[in-house]
């Protein structure tokens, strides 16, 4: 069986300092989606220099088709060695599974690596080897469907240190929230999120130290179609809409004419929502044969606008999850329910839209899915876009 492998991470900067000194890197090469999770000594640019130097390395002998085993080698005998404090200047951890469901997976000095399997703490093999007097957790082992791996720094069991909590939060509590907020329905940055939203409540909103939650969880695939805007030659509209119509998954129509056109090509009507979830956002609307018609350009602009907050690597704000205007419902089927999106965008000029007051034309709409599809790319999706 063939998974996808779903990505996200968090990240939250040491209270008065402008970089992080964690660094996230993910790659994907030869069928492999790799993430690397590296926490620099100390905080401040000598540690984001140092974290992005580790997880750069191994990224880079990842994509050039170097053995994990050689990236790690190279790591741990290169990382210097903090004279005070005799440990290695950056800690990492990477996790490496492949479509086929291998994984294989190094952790160095970093916080142990969570596996949730059907919602609860899994304890997977672990080999302990000393490389160069460093020793290194490693883990080979096959994942199963709806396996979530949860890695972070130190920030995160070290949270509400000496503020909320004497000792900190501590891994086996950490674990106990990961369970407690499980839901086989999150996303991999959404499970991110809620984890780092409370270690930051811990620390009274004020990190005492770099915070970061990167995670990893096996997917099957989920398709997500959306047709956007006619075709530039109405010869098509039937054409264009036969094709959206037969793709596998949820389908979302954006536009009153495009609406109209898959309306004709199915003899159904759209039945339109009086319910005003967002004054702003013009109301949804359905129809039988697609899972949600919403009007064009505002809306999807609200998605554009939605998804910059949602890919931020310091957002924690998963309110939009909770709301039921168009913008937001569209969001939650592309950021958290797909895993491929396809994206049919007619290219013709809408004449509601000449309006001088109204500066919305083709450049925006283009504008718009080149965001989203460089938004989906960065959460690990993969993105499909025809224009006609």
């Amino acid at each position: 069986m063939r998974y996808f492998i779903e990505t996200g991470y968090v990240s939250l900067n040491k209270k008065g300092e402008e970089l992080c000194g964690d660094r996230v890197e993910i790659i994907y090469h030869d069928g492999t989606m790799t993430t690397v999770l590296a926490d620099g000594m100390g905080s401040g640019v000598k540690a984001n220099i140092l974290s992005t130097l580790t997880a750069k390395i191994i990224s880079t002998m990842m994509a050039s088709g170097l053995k994990i085993e050689d990236c790690v080698d190279t790591i741990v005998q290169t990382l210097p060695i903090c004279k005070q404090r005799q440990v290695a200047y950056s800690t990492f951890t990477i996790l490496q599974i492949g479509v086929m469901g291998d994984a294989y997976m190094v952790q160095f000095d970093n916080p142990l690596c969570v596996l949730l399997r059907n919602g609860k703490p899994y304890e997977y093999p672990v080999e302990v080897n000393v490389v160069e007097g460093k020793t290194l957790y490693e883990t080979r082992m096959q994942v199963e469907l709806g396996d979530v791996f949860v890695m972070f720094s130190d920030g995160v069991p070290h949270a509400g240190i000496g503020i909320t909590m004497s000792l900190g939060w501590q891994q086996e509590n950490v674990v106990k929230e990961l369970v407690s907020q499980y839901s086989p329905t999150d996303s991999a940055k959404s499970t991110a999120a809620k984890l780092a939203e409370v270690a930051n409540a811990l620390y009274l909103g004020d990190p005492g130290d770099d915070t970061t939650v990167a995670v990893m969880k096996v997917r099957e695939k989920q398709t997500v179609s959306i047709m956007f805007g006619p075709p530039s030659n109405p010869e098509e509209d039937i054409a264009v809409a036969d094709k959206f119509l037969h793709t596998d998954g949820i389908k979302i129509v954006s536009g009153g004419t495009t609406s109209k056109i898959v309306s004709r090509r199915l003899g159904q009507e759209i039945r339109t929502c009086l319910d005003y979830a967002d004054p702003k956002i013009p109301p949804v609307g359905m129809m039988d044969g697609v899972d949600l018609v919403t009007e064009g350009v505002l809306t999807l602009g609200h998605v554009m606008e939605l998804s910059n907050m949602i890919v931020s690597q310091d957002n924690t704000d998963l309110s939009w999850l909770q709301k039921k205007d168009g913008a937001s419902l569209i969001a939650k089927y592309l950021f958290e329910y797909a895993t491929d999106v396809n994206f049919f965008v007619g290219r013709a000029m809408n004449p509601a839209h000449q309006n001088p007051n109204l500066p919305l034309d083709l450049s925006i709409k283009l504008k718009v899915v080149e965001v989203l599809s460089k938004n989906l790319e960065l959460m690990g999706k993969r993105v499909n876009v025809e224009y006609h």
